[in-house]
């Protein structure tokens, strides 16, 4: 069920822009960790490894989040809680993956308006079918309207020479991450509800996203040999620890959002966001300046027709 304690609109919004700042900057790292390693697979797994080793120390420090472990441990093995609650952080570790095979050569600009695509497109579907822990969350026509505008951002971005110097795979890969993206929220919320505990159901995400992450990692070294050794720099450790933030902020407030909602705020965080780290560290393969002020400009109008309106009395 919804909760009954709801946040304001606004503040459920800070909250999606807050979740967004911190992939855009999860993303520039996760790409640079990529680079270095010679593996965007392996620097997932190498963040998806740091975050659950902090979530790990969280919630042995935090009495509520040791009781909700509890109720999660008892759900699975009374197999109350569905198998495919447990399976959010798979998600989490494709976009990790992806982050570390594209960012670090499209940009974290163009990374983000293919997640857009890939996130609105699905937002609505979930929503429209009551997937999330909001439940079935009107399609209004700010909320189209707010997805249209948002897909707008994403033809911006692959004007110019975009689709020139990068090659297709790469620009489709963070449209599936996207999608993903959308579903982990939803699958996240509903878990955390389930056992009362949004830091549980973000521990349990990346679980099941550093053993995914574990199975991929051993196929890629295996295939292409063993990667780079882990740089020194102790920033480009910092991924996992944002992934873990936001994953858990996330499974709090989109049942109060909606997944679409949510995933709209996100969208202006990571965009406004990654204009600043484009243009203070450029990618080879980023947009034009022209294409960053269009696509932020569109972004932030698709947010704003998205927010529920309050009926006057």
């Amino acid at each position: 069920m919804p909760p009954t304690r709801r946040l304001s609109p606004p503040l459920a919004l800070g909250g999606a822009v807050a979740i967004g700042v911190m992939t855009a900057v999860q993303a520039r790292i996760n790409g640079v960790l990529g680079v270095k390693v010679d593996n965007g697979i392996v620097a997932g797994l190498i963040s998806f490894a740091v975050g659950l080793a902090a979530l790990s120390v969280v919630i042995v420090c935090i009495p509520s989040a040791r009781r909700g472990v509890g109720r999660l441990r008892d759900g699975i093995r009374d197999r109350t809680i569905p198998f495919w609650m447990l399976l959010g952080g798979a998600c989490g570790a494709l976009t990790v993956s992806t982050q570390g095979l594209t960012a670090g050569v499209l940009g974290v600009s163009l990374f983000t308006v293919g997640v857009v695509a890939g996130q609105t497109l699905h937002g609505l579907v979930l929503d429209r079918i009551g997937f999330g822990p909001a439940g079935v969350v009107a399609v209004t026509p700010g909320r189209v309207l707010g997805g249209v505008l948002a897909l707008a951002a994403v033809g911006i971005s692959l004007s110019g020479d975009v689709l020139a110097t990068a090659p297709l795979w790469m620009l489709l890969l963070p449209f599936a991450a996207g999608v993903g993206i959308a579903w982990q929220a939803a699958t996240n919320g509903r878990l955390a509800q389930r056992v009362q505990s949004p830091l549980s159901a973000t521990f349990m995400s990346f679980i099941a996203g550093t053993i995914a992450l574990l199975v991929a990692a051993g196929i890629s070294i295996a295939v292409r040999g063993v990667p780079q050794a882990p740089p020194a720099e102790p920033w480009l450790y910092l991924g996992g620890f944002l992934g873990s933030a936001y994953i858990l902020l996330g499974a709090f407030i989109v049942a109060h959002t909606g997944v679409l909602l949510m995933g709209l705020g996100s969208v202006l965080g990571q965009l406004a966001t990654s204009v600043i780290i484009d243009l203070l560290w450029p990618a080879a393969a980023g947009p034009e300046l022209w294409q960053i002020v269009g696509m932020v400009a569109v972004a932030v109008a698709s947010v704003v027709v998205a927010l529920p309106r309050r009926r006057r009395g």
